[in-house]
This record gives C-alpha cells, structure tokens and sequence, in this order.
C-alpha cells in the first residue's frame, strides 16, 4: 500500500501560517544587482554598503540555523573587505564559542551592555584569525537579563543606545544573534536593527511559528520601530533528495518573493563540527557545501545592498 507523499502546501497548518504573514509582508522587494549574479563577484572585495546595515536574526524556533547562519554569514562578509560585527545576544553564547571568543567567567559580555551600561567597547573583541571580523560575546549572566531589565526605563532601547554610542570602528555590517523566544533581549535586538533575517528550516514544523514572529515584527514597528524591514529569508538545512524540503522552499518563495535568497543552505556535517573548533565552516573547511552555500549567500546580500 502506498502512501500519497505529505504535501505542506495543502496543510492547513501551513496554509494558516503563511497567510497569517503575507499581507504583513507586502512592500516592494529589493533585487540583486546583476553583478551580484557573476562568477567572477566571487573573487575580490565585496561592494560595501552605503550606511551601517544591523540585521537581527531572530526566529523563536529553536534549531533552525540562526547562530550557524549569523556567524558564517559574518565571517564570509569579512573575507571579502567587509567590516563586521556579530553581537551575541544568546545566553548559551555558541555564537561566541564559534568565534573562538572567551565568554565565561568574568568576561565583559553583553549582559553587562544591557543592564549595567558598560559600553561596547570595552565588550567587542576582534576575532583571531578573522581581520575586518569582530565579536560582542555574550555569558550566561545573559539569561537573568530578561527579569532584570523589566523594571528599566526605555527597557526596550538599551542595544540601540549601546550600538549609536559605539564609534570605535565603522561597521559595514552587524549581526544580532537573537535567543529562541521573544522575550525582551529578542525586543531589544529588533528594536536595534534596520533589518530582519529570519532563518527557516526546509522542514514541515518550520513554518508553524513563523506567523507569530511576524506579528511580534509588526508590533515592534507599529510601537518601536517603524524602520525595521524583513528584508531577508534564508532556507536552511536544505536536504535535496526529500520532496518535501523543495516543497516548503517553493512555498515560502510564492509568498515572499525577492525577500529570499536564491542561495539555499544544505545540511552539512562540516557546518556542524566547525563549532567545536571555535571556527566558522568558512576557515574551518571552506570547500565543503556548507562554507560555498554560506559564501554564495552572503555575496548575495553584498550586492542586494549594494543595489539598495
């Protein structure tokens, strides 16, 4: 007896998801220059964008890629004449542990950013090995934030007013690498950002919370941050022999449009081990799927914003 294949695209739920979010989402999409499209834009610098681009990487699912996607994303901007920084505003701190940057102990860390004023720059560090690539670790001290900065005043602001305070070095690029919730670190990063990039797993539960966050985005514009655009989705953990990973992409694509990269992110094992090395996949094994996949998609959004 054989089984009809699961097609998301006739599932309710994810038919409630995506139509829960596509109104939302209606303004004209940003395309890619045609140079962006060349081989030869592999090679070289990258054109730098006209202003600082922040992008929070939030999604409230857990294991979808957004530390992963964060710091390679960095890493390959700043092989390529970027100058990048990735704030890491995860309690377990794997973004800082991936770039090899000392967060645990009395470390000065993001938490100390947000709830006691100290200023970025004595929290940034540049990465080793990686020039143009800088990091704002976070400890888990991070994890008592939340409660804490509950009874602050302009709770909501506190990375904004860190990242306008910092002059130290021009930044072409900031990553914000949001927790799984959105509690109010998550806030603050969107309340700090110009930019949204939401990582979705090519899964079928990847699209259950994504109406959710959308609406946390629209309540964040309508009452913080009107200036905050999703201006990127990047599939992840792309598995190509399944139909059901090309199935969520054409779904996402038919709602989304030009806001998703054309670059898809396939499963890899060397995205996975390159943690432990304190490395990202770019320098840990740069001809490996995952680093060329992360590279091809950050030359994407290099002259996406470049075009801008």
């Amino acid at each position: 007896m054989t089984q009809t294949p699961l097609n998301p695209g006739d599932s309710p739920l994810v038919r409630e998801a995506l139509s829960s979010v596509v109104s939302r989402e209606t303004a004209p999409q940003k395309t890619m220059a045609a140079s962006g499209d060349s081989a030869g834009a592999r090679d070289g610098d990258w054109p730098r964008p006209p202003k600082t681009r922040i992008f929070t990487v939030a999604n409230q699912k857990g294991g979808v890629g957004k530390t992963t996607t964060s710091v390679n994303l960095a890493a390959a901007l700043s092989m390529h004449g970027q100058r990048v920084l990735v704030v890491d505003l995860d309690p377990q701190g794997n973004a800082s542990t991936a770039l090899s940057i000392e967060h645990r102990g009395d470390v000065p860390d993001m938490y100390k950013v947000l709830v006691e004023d100290v200023s970025l720059e004595e929290v940034v560090k540049e990465v080793p090995d990686m020039p143009n690539l800088y990091c704002a670790p976070a400890t888990i001290d991070l994890a008592g934030a939340e409660i804490e900065l509950v009874s602050m005043v302009a709770r909501e602001a506190r990375l904004q007013r860190a990242l306008a305070s910092y002059t130290v070095i021009d930044f072409d690029y900031v990553f914000i690498d949001c927790p799984p919730s959105l509690g109010l670190l998550t806030v603050n990063a969107l309340m700090a950002a110009n930019e949204l990039l939401v990582p979705i797993q090519c899964e079928y539960y990847a699209l259950e919370g994504l109406g959710q966050l959308l609406r946390n985005v629209d309540l964040v514009r309508a009452h913080l941050n009107p200036a905050l655009d999703l201006s990127t989705i990047l599939m992840t953990m792309y598995d190509g022999r399944t139909r059901l990973a090309s199935q969520v992409a054409e779904e996402v694509r038919s709602h989304f449009g030009d806001t998703v990269l054309k670059t898809l992110i396939p499963r890899s094992v060397r995205v996975s081990e390159a943690p432990s090395y304190g490395q990202s996949v770019m320098t840990y094994d740069p001809g490996s799927s995952g680093a060329m996949a992360y590279m091809d998609a950050a030359r994407e959004m290099a002259y996406r914003g470049a075009a801008v």
